[in-house]
């Protein structure tokens, strides 16, 4: 967005928190930076008087937003409120009691993005306009063709820029997009790295860096540590990104949006998270659902291995990254996968047509954001 021409009126870092104890010890500076925050984005947007409102992801920033600018346009007489859109629907799939707690929503949002099949009807069903726009990864499978490119002419090309032989062992890694992940993550993942130098004696790493100015720092200083020849990834680039994918023979990632990112790209994937012990009973006591990563619950299966909790751990990790490198039936049964994933995650042709008639959007250029846009400009046209 700011390559776009945003100037954010504070620094995205500021909401990047997760896990309930890791924020214990910055309660107190986290809430007075979260109100101050609040209020400027409040006061910003009453002057602006908007038209519309589109909320991205950050719920319990957004929502309190979202609720509070509402309250001010009726106790002020601002005129008409702006109408609320949120891109990205609540996890409530997830978690005991989640869909008891949509139909608050409709309070403060007059309409929700949702980027997971059948989270549009469920959402309808409890009182709140949703639409079903397809999840953001699809953005880049539009301009990217995801095929493994190791011996293609991009494949080639990365491994001459970076000087790493036609032979060597490949693997991707992906620490996380917050620096609390990343730090608790990326010393577990070096030490499994390590665990993987005998059998694999070219092994070489690509670490990911994600658009966080904190945890480029970390990893650049982590690199020190690393056990084996480390080149990192920088984001900003979507190309970079999956030509990296397509030059690895597998990926270590922390759980996140990237798992869908590598199964679509067709990459072999192990997904790990770590969280503090009580976070971490928290989870297993309040969530519904066996698996963690996105393609292994839309798919219902344990398509991705996945090594939470206790079982993250180096020992463990090496061991099923070196069966993942090596057992062609494993890699096969996740790149067999991403086919039925990628339709999944797709909104139906009856969807579809239902905006392009009410919209100038057409079909052949879909694009999740294309759809999203096409929504709000309906709204704008009644």
């Amino acid at each position: 967005m700011e390559l776009e021409g945003l100037t954010s009126l504070f620094p995205m870092e500021d909401l990047s928190v997760m896990g309930l104890w890791e924020l214990l010890p910055h309660l107190y500076k986290f809430l007075l930076g979260l109100q101050v925050n609040l209020k400027e984005t409040i006061d910003a947007a009453s002057k602006f008087k908007p038209h519309v409102v589109v909320t991205v992801d950050s719920k319990g920033f957004s929502f309190r937003l979202l609720k509070e600018l509402r309250v001010r346009y009726n106790e002020q007489h601002l005129g008409n409120s702006p109408v609320h859109f949120h891109y990205v629907a609540p996890s409530f799939w997830a978690w005991k009691g989640g869909e008891s707690r949509l139909g608050a929503l409709s309070e403060f949002v007059d309409h929700l993005f949702c980027i997971l099949p059948n989270e549009e009807r469920v959402c309808r069903e409890h009182g709140v306009e949703a639409t079903f726009v397809g999840h953001p990864v699809l953005e880049d499978s539009s301009e990217i063709n995801l095929v493994r490119k190791i011996c293609t002419p991009q494949g080639l090309s990365f491994l001459s820029k970076n000087s790493l032989p036609s032979d060597s062992t490949v693997v991707s890694v992906l620490p996380g997009s917050r620096l609390q992940e990343v730090e608790r993550m990326l010393p577990i993942f070096s030490k499994a790295i390590k665990l993987l130098k005998d059998p694999f004696p070219k092994l070489v790493t690509l670490i990911h860096v994600a658009s966080n100015s904190q945890v480029d720092h970390y990893i650049g200083k982590y690199l020190r540590e690393w056990p084996v020849p480390a080149i990192l990834v920088p984001s900003g680039s979507t190309q970079l990104k999956y030509d990296a994918f397509g030059v690895s023979q597998a990926a270590l990632c922390t759980s996140g949006t990237v798992a869908v990112e590598l199964q679509l790209a067709r990459l072999p994937s192990l997904v790990a998270y770590r969280a503090h012990i009580l976070t971490e009973l928290f989870i297993r006591y309040k969530a519904k659902i066996p698996y963690i990563s996105l393609p292994n619950i839309l798919l219902d299966s344990p398509i991705i291995p996945e090594a939470l909790f206790r079982a993250c751990n180096p020992s463990n990790l090496a061991l099923i990254l070196e069966r993942l490198l090596l057992d062609e039936e494993m890699r096969e049964k996740q790149v067999v996968a991403a086919e039925k994933l990628a339709q999944l995650l797709h909104p139906s042709e009856g969807g579809m047509s239902k905006l392009v008639h009410y919209t100038d959007l057409d079909s052949h250029r879909y694009t999740p954001s294309n759809l999203a846009a096409s929504t709000i400009l309906s709204y704008a046209k009644l």
